[in-house]
């Protein structure tokens, strides 16, 4: 087969036209600055992939090939290339409009649903999920709401025909709500605590506790709330506890010693610093809220939200960057711009882009094949303009998802060409 070499202006066209059709056996990206996730940057990289795993990562000015070698050849020269970002505890692609009842499939009835899986309501055809994509975001932990116990999440590419094609990993963790200690009313600055915040841990706890009794047996008549959260006792699934206030997270710590659970992670975790010592010592990790919102406390300083990264970085306590909350779906496409704010206030470039990558995937369970540019991980990963934490520089050239190309516009890209064409500059 004759070896074809294109521009990136070709590129744009050639991924339009083949996507989903043929996936090339030897790719080259050459002359890119590579950040590869794990904190090394090669500021002239070259990337090797073979049917759709990285073979080769070095620096494209000491190394010699034979073009002949390579099935496609592309020159990155002037671009940064990233893996994939991760949006972790995310209801992308099980709603498209918020304001629409139809169109939301992220909550089911009942207070403990352990047993109900985000992975078979994944819609791939979602509209929002092609804004999302075009801004690196590559991976998704579409994830249940509602309840005391949500349900199980899992990870999902942003490109796929369907949700059996998308899984990255099925059932990854279960998603538990842990009961406010504290209450506010609508347009009341002032907090109180919860009077039935011990009642309500209480249940939960009781409910935990007789889950993990019953994981010990094999009685095939146990309830399927209980059965569903065995491989989280046995350590084979994360437990996903979502709270912000100490007192949450502090009984949360507690728990996890009585029931020995294995891995463990903080979903929000607004004052995860205030406790950081504790999360250490238990090698905790936080998925940490939305940066890009106002402090939750009177007193607290404007800026501690953009800072909280840095100040668990500090502790040495692992973490990283999600984004729930109002129009979360749509608002995965501002991930990277966390990790940009996040830069701004005290983590270098690279720690920041960790922290939507390597991290993500550390805490998720799926970093032996995702999360960094490394030799044998799954090529998953994109190229941009300029620096993708930035939202001028943040503009797609070259997408792969395990190898295979995609499409680097979407609706909304199509429409200002559609527009520009027609009524110019």
């Amino acid at each position: 087969m004759k070896r074809l070499i294109y521009s990136l202006l070709i590129l744009v066209a050639f991924v339009s036209s083949t996507y989903g059709q043929k996936k090339y056996s030897k790719i080259l990206l050459e002359s890119g600055t590579v950040h590869t996730g794990n904190g090394q940057v090669i500021t002239t990289g070259s990337i090797g992939i073979e049917n759709g795993v990285i073979i080769l990562v070095k620096n494209t000015l000491a190394y010699t090939y034979n073009k002949s070698d390579w099935d496609t050849i592309i020159n990155l020269s002037g671009h940064h290339v990233y893996p994939g970002f991760v949006a972790p505890n995310s209801t992308l692609g099980l709603t498209e409009i918020d304001a629409v009842r139809a169109s939301r499939d992220y909550e089911e009835i009942g207070v403990f649903n352990p047993h109900v899986r985000a992975q078979i309501a994944y819609n791939c055809e979602s509209k929002v999920i092609e804004t999302v994509r075009t801004n690196g975001v590559l991976m998704i932990q579409t994830t249940p709401r509602g309840g005391r116990i949500s349900g199980q999440s899992s990870l999902m590419t942003s490109s796929c025909w369907n949700w059996e094609d998308g899984t990255v990993k099925a059932d990854d963790g279960i998603h538990v709500e842990w009961p406010s200690a504290y209450t506010r009313n609508w347009g009341d600055p002032i907090t109180k605590p919860n009077e039935t915040y011990e009642d309500q841990k209480r249940e939960l706890i009781h409910f935990l506790l007789t889950a993990k009794a019953a994981s010990g047996t094999k009685d095939k008549n146990t309830p399927l709330q209980f059965s569903a959260l065995s491989e989280c006792f046995n350590g084979e699934k994360r437990f996903y506890f979502h709270a912000n206030e100490v007192q949450q997270i502090n009984d949360i710590l507690d728990l996890i010693t009585e029931l020995e659970i294995k891995f463990p992670v903080i979903v929000g975790g607004y004052e995860s610093y205030l406790v950081a010592d504790r999360l250490k010592i238990k090698k905790v990790p936080v998925m940490l809220g939305r940066l890009h919102s106002l402090p939750q406390r009177e007193d607290d300083p404007f800026d501690l939200p953009y800072k909280l990264p840095f100040l668990l970085q500090q502790a040495g306590v692992q973490f990283c960057l999600q984004n729930e909350g109002d129009m979360e779906a749509m608002n995965a496409r501002n991930l990277p711009f966390l990790a940009g704010t996040a830069m701004s206030y005290g983590l270098t470039e690279e720690e920041a882009i960790r922290s939507i990558t390597l991290s993500a995937c550390e805490i998720i369970g799926i970093s032996k094949n995702y999360g960094s540019i490394e030799i044998g991980k799954r090529a998953t990963l994109f190229a941009s303009n300029g620096s993708a934490l930035e939202m001028k520089g943040n503009q797609a050239s070259v997408i792969l998802i395990d190898g295979a190309f995609v499409p680097t516009t979407n609706f909304q890209t199509e429409l200002y060409k559609k527009y520009k064409k027609k009524y110019g500059k």
